[in-house]
């Protein structure tokens, strides 16, 4: 199978160099020439089975044959187990015909685990068959740098180089970048927003000079496999309901519009999804856009829900190339006066075709904490506020035959100091991060400044260095 830019201007790609790639040199997204479709039997096929060989099935079609079964099969089950949950990402119920998809039971107790454990097994894999290095770079709000040092702290072949937004992560979150210890994994604190971290690695991949020469690769959901491995859940929480005898809805909270993606990736795959439901926090720019059509920028709020303080939503690129019957013109244009402006209107037929595609809520810091507050209460169940913005969405919803599957995106225990504000209970780290807040931090400072930060990874990287192959230092 190939994949295309979603600007049209880059060649097509195999998958494995895909993977590698990240960004497209375009300035794109990469997405699969077609969508693969699975039947009906294949998805009842699914039911029953461990979330490692759920993870097969919707991953071998996409990735077009590329990766053999039997490897893709064993990356599969040694990415999900060390997860601490037997289902790996469980269903809880909390009200009648809602339930909780809990997808923190990684190691770095956030949703984004799922995907990056076994994006690094990939990644290993396609180097280790080529003879190369990478050099990795990626932005994170909050949970995707910890995800990643933890894939990665083993890597032989990659270098990883993490920008995160000073002062505007949790403490946990920070630490679970900073404390690891080891000097290939790079934890890069950024001056500014996590908007400008994300806009300096889009600069990094489009000097392509310098993506060249360090070999330039990516792990934020720009990544293609990242969407993919993020698609496998959806299936598995819906084929536990029912699917695909009876639909399910899902409510998301997102705020780069990679997980909501996922979930219109399975829709398309063929999953009957009756409703997706957008739901942001008080940066709400995609509930705007679903609501008039417009997609503006405004300035970042601090809310305590960090991972969602997001003003660009890298990921509704790769939306608007599906939304426009992949007319890679208009998204040009589209991307081009964002850009230019910081906005851009869909125009009749694409904010028709979003708004009939999902439902969109938002949530502020009252709803969040009031939501939080009533779950509790009626169920016992202490949702985080990323979690409580898409419990928000489906209460405002009011009640559906059909199941909803709210996404528990990340651990209460990451953002203690908004737990006990909101509710007076500072949730406890799972024993095995007993030392995380007493271990040494091992972080960098630098400006908002695009030399500064190419200067640096130009220093570390090893795919600079002519280090041997074999050499984990």
């Amino acid at each position: 199978m190939d994949y295309v830019s979603t600007r049209g201007l880059a060649p097509k790609l195999g998958f494995e160099d895909v993977l590698l790639a990240g960004l497209a040199r375009d300035g794109g997204l990469y997405v699969p020439e077609r969508w693969p479709v699975l039947s009906h039997q294949e998805i009842a096929g699914l039911a029953g089975k461990p979330f490692h060989e759920v993870a097969v099935e919707i991953l071998d079609p996409l990735t077009g044959g590329a990766i053999p079964r039997v490897a893709l099969a064993a990356m599969c089950k040694a990415a999900y187990g060390s997860f601490g949950h037997a289902a790996v990402t469980p269903l809880v119920q909390i009200a009648p015909n809602q339930f909780v998809l809990e997808l923190f039971h990684g190691p770095t107790l956030a949703f984004k685990d799922v995907a990056m454990r076994l994006l690094a097994r990939l990644m290993d894999y396609v180097l280790e068959k080529r003879n190369a290095r990478a050099t990795i770079v990626g932005a994170t709000s909050g949970d995707t740098g910890g995800a990643a040092v933890d894939a990665f702290r083993d890597a032989r072949r990659a270098d990883v180089f993490i920008l995160f937004p000073d002062g505007r992560v949790s403490d946990v979150q920070r630490r679970m970048m900073t404390t690891p210890d080891s000097p290939h994994l790079h934890a890069l604190s950024i001056a500014g927003n996590f908007d400008d971290c994300q806009a300096r690695v889009k600069d990094l991949f489009n000097n392509l000079p310098f993506r060249d020469r360090v070999q330039l690769s990516g792990i934020n959901s720009i990544n293609w496999a990242r969407i993919a491995a993020q698609v496998t859940y959806y299936f598995a929480a819906a084929v536990t309901l029912g699917a695909p005898h009876r639909p399910v809805s899902f409510a998301v909270p997102t705020g780069n519009f990679g997980d909501i993606f996922a979930a219109y990736v399975a829709r398309q795959m063929g999953l009957p999804i009756e409703r997706l439901t957008i739901a942001t926090n008080s940066n709400d720019i995609l509930a705007r856009c679903v609501k008039n059509g417009i997609y503006e920028t405004r300035d970042v709020v601090a809310t305590s829900s960090p991972s969602m303080d997001i003003q660009v939503s890298s990921n509704f690129e790769r939306y608007l190339f599906e939304a426009s019957g992949r007319d890679a013109q208009c998204v040009r244009q589209l991307m081009n006066g964002l850009k230019q402006s910081g906005r851009f209107e869909l125009g009749t037929s694409l904010a028709a075709a979003l708004h009939g595609e999902f439902c969109a809520t938002s949530a502020d810091e009252i709803a969040v904490a009031a939501t939080i507050k009533r779950v509790f209460e009626q169920s016992g169940n202490l949702l985080d506020p990323h979690t409580a913005c898409a419990a928000h969405a489906v209460s405002m919803q009011g009640c559906r035959s059909v199941p909803e599957i709210i996404l528990a995106t990340a651990h209460p225990a990451k953002f203690p100091d908004a737990m006990q504000k909101i509710i007076g209970l500072r949730p406890a780290l799972p024993s095995r991060l007993a030392r995380l807040m007493t271990d040494p931090e091992h972080m960098t400072q630098l400006p908002n400044d695009n030399r500064a930060i190419e200067t640096f990874i130009a220093q570390k990287t090893r795919v600079l260095q002519a280090a041997p192959l074999g050499d984990r230092a």
